[in-house]
């Protein structure tokens, strides 16, 4: 009896040699905004704290830097975006995309904030261009998020950069004289921040997250604090103080889990613990709290440089983009 012919193996094509290199900036990783968001955050702190002790002038060299890099880190963006706009939109499908996009337009609020005190025309024209882009990227996410699966869209701590992300304008908007637009932004905010802190709740409780996701759980101590310094800054005391209770109790929960939280080892994620850190320390010294204030920020200036540096490392690397799934243009 004849043999039977066994199928022919399927044709795969021969692996590039030498291996193809990306074309410089096509896979810029979004996840590279977050940690420059915190570098920001500490700057901000930094200046906020002369009252309490820091020497004078050295939150606005760290600003100056940091500022740099975030124009360097857009620039860097927008190259990949003209290669092929439609990269934003699959940089958004991934939850490291979201998030970084979301600190990047944060990071334009958090610099109108930086350049206020020296020019309040630069920064009042870096504060509508960055609401505007936050705006836009909110959208964006949204038609995202409708077109996944159902599973791909439950709530994360990456909604609060997304969805209440403006609040940041909120620390620049007084010190252009636009009081109004605080307000407005504040009281946006903290409707949006409880919706999400009550279903963060409720799904924290029924599933409890990857390790790997855990360090975002960070996040939620950002709209507290930035409720707390926005409230402050528009006269509405009793507002700061029950923000800064909350964000004072979400960080020691943080603190009692944080074997937990940062079980997964070091990750492009730790990048999520920067900028709500600072932003606490900025709540602190607001409210009056210096003393407080000063420790959380000098515990800070450990913390954020370090996280930063080994993400930058990274994205030399070019493992960052890898790790983090960017997509490429």
């Amino acid at each position: 009896m004849a043999e039977r012919a066994h199928p022919r193996p399927k044709l795969y094509p021969p692996p590039e040699f030498p291996p193809r290199r990306p074309a410089r900036f096509a896979r810029t990783p979004p996840a590279v905004f977050p940690v420059i968001l915190g570098l920001f955050g500490l700057g901000l702190a930094l200046r906020r704290g002369v009252a309490a002790g820091v020497p004078e002038g050295v939150g606005d060299m760290v600003l100056g830097a940091v500022a740099v890099l975030w124009v360097f880190a857009v620039l860097a963006y927008l190259a990949k975006m003209a290669r092929r706009v439609p990269v934003v939109m699959e940089d958004l499908r991934v939850l490291p995309g979201r998030a970084g996009l979301a600190a990047g337009t944060m990071g334009a609020l958090a610099l109108a904030a930086a350049v206020a005190p020296l020019s309040v025309t630069v920064a009042k024209g870096v504060l509508v261009a960055g609401l505007v882009a936050h705006g836009v990227l909110m959208v964006a996410v949204l038609r995202v998020l409708l077109s996944l699966p159902p599973e791909g869209r439950g709530v994360t701590p990456v909604f609060h950069l997304t969805f209440v992300g403006f609040i940041v304008g909120g620390i620049a908007a007084p010190a252009v004289g636009w009081e109004g637009l605080a307000v407005a932004l504040l009281w946006g905010a903290v409707p949006v921040a409880l919706a999400i802190w009550a279903a963060s709740a409720v799904q924290l409780v029924r599933r409890v997250p990857p390790a790997p996701l855990r360090p975002l759980l960070w996040v939620h101590l950002a709209p507290a604090s930035l409720i707390a310094t926005v409230a402050g800054a528009t006269g509405t005391g009793w507002l700061a103080l029950a923000a800064l209770v909350l964000a004072t109790a979400i960080l020691l929960a943080l603190l009692v889990t944080a074997r937990w939280v940062l079980e997964s080892g070091f990750s492009p994620m730790w990048g999520a613990m920067t900028f709500p850190l600072a932003a606490y320390g900025s709540a602190l010294f607001a409210n009056g709290f210096g003393l407080a204030g000063l420790v959380v920020t000098v515990v800070t200036l450990g913390v954020v440089p370090w996280v930063a540096w080994r993400v930058f490392t990274l994205w030399g690397s070019g493992r960052l983009a890898a790790v983090t799934n960017a997509a490429e243009a």
